[in-house]
């Protein structure tokens, strides 16, 4: 509205400007001179009018700048802390996708070339659509893991987390609209049904009720709820009864439900009163066979961590087997789990070696790939969320004393390891279990690198999680918790060189903080003297 008043009332007033002054008049009496004052009146208005909608549009811009400079204060006091609130992170993709480009037509109406320039010179560092999409599917993927609802969500509230970061009726069914645009009807109903409470709570929004109705229906009608589509649709009608789907919808589905009952000999059964949320549909089945018992670990639930099994942990100092530089300094060692054998060892990072190798991996970080099984190529992949860099023990003194100490806490040369990966998890970053080692189904994994196969797995902690991102062993049930300047070591292989399939392994999605890692995959070549093998398969 304000943009067109704008521009209405520009170029009316330059109109009537031009028809009072272009036309050449003789006004020879006082009866023509007060038509003129008229008329000046009437420009007067018309300028007013243009003013007005002029500081319409400037009162729109100055409260978005005054928005804006009070949600920047708080973000950039600490841009980590904010962004570890998976909303934030989801509404600053939101707002920098699409309401700055909303501020930027209409500040466009009239010529602003320096914030023009501005938004021209930094649009290329903004999130596109995939990335706003990206991250409404982040947050949908920590409802399902963590089993929150929509409304805990919308109004801030996460396990041992509450804030002010909210989520409108506009921006739930932004969320609803992006899993309906993805055919992803269970969030679809879970987000348009939040949608339409606020709205029925009184709550402002730009998006109509006609509108949330619309998607709502035909997303449950999905679902397979005939009923609860029925009466949906009839609320729709009601509301708009010209709308051009709604009556044959309504009258489609009420067909469909008569023929399903007669098929079953049923009567009708009105929909039920219970407002839709988390548990009222069934989530569908997806291409992860373990997927309940993983998202169980996850929550640190089904952690299978017996008395038994806990007499059988233990700790110790740890010095390499006599390693000159681990003699004076051994390290802490702990046992995580007896069977297959993992343990931590603590202080293994300092607070300066973190730092350094966050800042050298920050400006290469990029979308994390897997190796293609078949081909060896390395690609990216939905079930690994999360942004990498590769670092070389060349490019600075701390990679190189890293690498120096993996080798002498394992024993194992890292000559043939690949280099040291950093990796960050941001808002619902997980990577869905995943064997690290390839299988004899996929002989050419690691082919091109020509060291074999990935003989264990060297894990760092660079950062404590607040809630979520544990690394879980769902085949035998076990949970690793992030703990800054810890690591973490296990054997993917046994000493025959088959691969152990327990240790099939996932990084849970990061709930609320932001998740540093950094790893090194430690191949079969050079390890020949160092872990001989075994006499039998699974030595």
């Amino acid at each position: 509205v304000i943009f067109s008043l704008s521009l209405r009332g520009t170029h009316f007033f330059l109109w009537l400007l031009k028809q009072n002054t272009t036309e050449k008049h003789l006004y020879s009496f006082l009866g023509q001179m007060t038509d003129l004052i008229y008329t000046e009146k009437e420009l007067v208005q018309s300028l007013r009018e243009y003013i007005k909608a002029e500081e319409s549009k400037l009162a729109a811009v100055k409260s978005w700048a005054n928005k804006l400079d009070a949600l920047t204060r708080v973000s950039t006091a600490d841009p980590e802390g904010y962004l570890a609130h998976p909303v934030n992170a989801y509404k600053l993709m939101k707002r920098l996708n699409t309401e700055w480009s909303e501020l930027e037509s209409l500040v466009l109406q009239n010529p602003a070339d320096g914030f023009v320039s501005n938004m021209s010179v930094h649009r290329q560092y903004f999130p596109d659509e995939e990335d706003e999409t990206g991250a409404a599917k982040a947050l949908m993927r920590l409802q399902d893991t963590y089993q929150l609802d929509s409304e805990a969500f919308s109004k801030g509230k996460l396990p041992g987390v509450h804030s002010n970061a909210v989520l409108t009726v506009d921006d739930c069914f932004d969320m609803g609209k992006t899993a309906y645009n993805d055919a992803d009807y269970y969030h679809a109903v879970l987000w348009l049904q939040q949608a339409l409470k606020q709205l029925d709570d009184g709550e402002e929004a730009v998006v109509s009720k006609a509108d949330i109705l619309d998607y709502l229906s035909y997303s449950v009608y999905q679902m397979g709820d005939l009923p609860r589509a029925i009466e949906l649709t009839r609320r729709l009608v009601a509301i708009d009864p010209s709308h051009q789907r709604a009556g044959g919808n309504l009258r489609y589905f009420e067909q469909l439900l008569m023929k399903q009952l007669r098929e079953m000999n049923q009567d009708y059964q009105p929909p039920s009163e219970e407002p839709i949320q988390l548990g009222t549909y069934s989530r569908p089945k997806d291409h992860l066979p373990e997927r309940e018992s993983y998202e169980a670990l996850c929550r640190g639930e089904g952690i299978q961590m017996t008395e038994a099994r806990r007499s059988r942990l233990f700790c110790r100092y740890h010095d390499g087997k006599r390693n000159p530089r681990l003699l004076l300094k051994p390290v802490k060692e702990e046992d995580e789990w007896d069977s297959p054998h993992i343990v931590r060892y603590l202080d293994s990072l300092s607070d300066e070696e973190v730092e350094k190798i966050k800042e050298l991996a920050k400006p290469r970080l990029a979308r994390a790939t897997v190796r293609d099984p078949k081909t060896g190529v390395l690609t990216t992949a939905n079930y690994r969320v999360s942004k990498s860099a590769w670092l070389e023990g060349e490019e600075d003194p701390v990679i190189d004393r890293v690498n120096q100490r993996i080798e002498d806490i394992t024993g194992l040369t890292v000559e043939t390891a690949e280099l040291l990966q950093v990796a960050n998890y941001g808002v619902g970053g997980q990577y869905e279990p995943h064997f690290d080692f390839s299988r004899k189904d996929e002989p050419d994994a690691f082919k091109r690198l020509g060291t074999g196969n990935r003989l264990a797995t060297y894990l760092n902690y660079m950062s404590d999680v607040e809630a979520g991102g544990a690394t879980v062993f769902p085949d035998f049930g076990a949970v690793i918790w992030p703990r800054k300047g810890t690591s973490v070591f296990w054997y993917n292989l046994f000493r025959s060189g088959e691969g152990d399939y327990r240790t099939r392994h996932a990084a849970c999605p990061v709930l609320v903080g932001s998740k540093w890692v950094s790893n090194k995959w430690i191949h079969e070549r050079g390890q020949e003297f160092r872990r001989p093998c075994g006499l039998t398969e699974v030595d």
